[in-house]
């Protein structure tokens, strides 16, 4: 089959309205659909950028860092040690995550509003840096795009999880201006915090995930990078899905294909 055809194929059966689910079976192999990827930093304006990307490319969408604080918000609720990598394991097992559009199931619990808060925030820093839950949430993200055509976002997504991904982006933008937007999305849901304390807690983030020595957040060697400063969003958009269309009609580009082994370990 023409890989036109297949990936119209996929595009018709996995629409950007399908339910993302991450299941507790043996991990899947692909070879087919592209995967597109987005790190960077909070704040660089990677969510609102992937959403509207795969919107236009008629792919799914995979926001990664909604996993890790689901699994930062049923770590706290069942009183794990945030640190204890063998209880993390224990507790992994007993999750289900589903991702419809716009949405995080949690065991069928719909947790979207929950993970979002400051404390979840401030706790997930522990999960973000666990070996064992990065291992997992990366083998879950790879069944989750296996088959399917899909943008993904997060901060190690074209290094770790996606190696071989077709396409990839490095999205980030001045700390001032990712601190108010941040302290934007933050006043909307009604939260008291000054724009000197989001900076604060987002140098403090950048300089953890830069530094971790599990998946730190660096640019991949063949990521795109592109600084969001004083563009609009449509203008982010527009540059990343000329370069995802110029792609999908190379016939010299390769279809994505995971690692055997995540870099993980």
């Amino acid at each position: 089959m023409e890989r036109a055809a297949l990936r119209a194929l996929l595009s018709a059966l996995y629409s950007p309205r399908s339910t993302l689910r991450a299941p507790r079976s043996a991990l899947h192999s692909y070879n087919d659909g592209m995967i597109v990827t987005i790190d960077g930093p909070a704040g660089a304006g990677k969510s609102s950028a992937t959403r509207l990307l795969a919107q236009r490319l008629g792919f799914d969408f995979l926001d990664t860092g909604a996993m890790f604080r689901a699994v930062t918000l049923a770590a706290l609720r069942a009183n794990v040690n945030l640190t204890d990598q063998d209880a993390l394991a224990q507790l992994l097992d007993t999750i289900q995550l589903d991702l419809p559009a716009g949405k995080v199931l949690l065991n069928g619990e719909d947790i979207t509003g929950l993970i979002r808060t400051p404390q979840i925030t401030a706790a997930s820093g522990p999960i973000a840096g666990s070996p064992i839950v990065r291992r997992r949430l990366a083998e879950w993200q790879r069944r989750i795009a296996a088959g399917r055509s899909i943008v993904c976002e997060g901060r190690d997504q074209g290094t770790v999880v996606f190696p071989k991904a077709e396409c990839k982006f490095f999205l980030t933008a001045d700390p001032r201006e990712r601190a108010r937007r941040r302290h934007g999305e933050l006043r909307e849901r009604g939260e008291t915090v000054t724009l000197d304390e989001v900076l604060q807690s987002q140098e403090a983030r950048d300089r953890r995930d830069a530094a971790r020595d599990i998946a730190p957040m660096v640019p991949a060697d063949d990521a795109i990078l592109l600084d969001s400063t004083g563009l609009s969003l449509d203008q982010v958009v527009a540059r990343m899905e000329e370069e995802v269309r110029r792609r999908l009609n190379s016939p010299l580009t390769a279809c994505a294909a995971p690692d055997s082994e995540p870099r993980t370990q």
